[in-house]
């Protein structure tokens, strides 16, 4: 995802300091070089975000966190955004298409929600290499369907293999019929596209954002 970012960030106006990795260069995220720097995109590992949070929030750089599983220190890094006055951008899925796919699931569990033969599933695909299951952008969409008023058990389950840049399915199966809805990612530039997208509109902002934010849904 770095690179990707890093190769599409011309196209968004959007000029890369440098690369925070111990694999690729000397200068960590408390180094001096990054003085002066707008916005830190990263897409690092849950055990790295509370870390590179604190260090950029004290630094007054402004934040956008593409890696997920670390919601348990959400309410915590949330605080120390808000006492540093910084921007942070913080989304399971930075992929303007599944931002929108999460708004007519929504949508459709809202209406299902009454039709009680109807029960709900939800499952996911990614690449093998993928750490957390299940997805943070499936996490994401079980608890819009939730907020919509299905209060029925939705399944929930994974698949990790190959190469798979991200499929998500979300069904309601009844005694003679399903509706599926399904948001495919054909491959990963589509996450780091909204990633410089934010990473543009957070620029100068102070707060705790969502995707949802930055399309102006809400």
């Amino acid at each position: 995802m770095g690179r990707m970012v890093e190769s599409l960030a011309g196209e968004y106006g959007c000029e890369v300091a440098g690369i925070v990795d111990p694999l690729v260069g000397k200068d960590g995220i408390d180094s001096d070089r990054w003085n002066g720097s707008d916005v830190a995109v990263d897409f690092s590992s849950p055990d790295a975000v509370v870390t590179n949070v604190t260090v950029l929030a004290k630094r007054r750089i402004n934040v956008v966190v593409g890696t997920t599983g670390w919601g348990a220190q959400e309410t915590s890094l949330r605080r120390i955004v808000d006492e540093a006055g910084i921007g942070v951008v913080a989304a399971p899925n930075f992929s303007t298409g599944v931002v929108i796919f999460e708004s007519v699931v929504a949508h459709a569990s809202k209406l299902l929600a009454s039709q009680a033969e109807f029960s709900a599933f939800l499952h996911e695909a990614h690449h093998q290499a993928k750490k957390d299951a299940p997805s943070g952008t499936a996490l994401s969409l079980k608890r819009a369907m939730e907020q919509a008023g299905f209060s029925r058990p939705i399944d929930v389950s994974s698949t990790r293999a190959g190469y798979i840049p991200g499929t998500h399915t979300v069904g309601f199966d009844g005694p003679a019929e399903t509706i599926a809805l399904t948001h495919t990612a054909r491959d990963r530039t589509a996450f780091a596209r909204g990633a410089l997208t934010a990473a543009q509109w957070v620029k100068g902002r102070r707060g705790w954002y969502t995707m949802r934010d930055v399309l102006g849904l809400g």
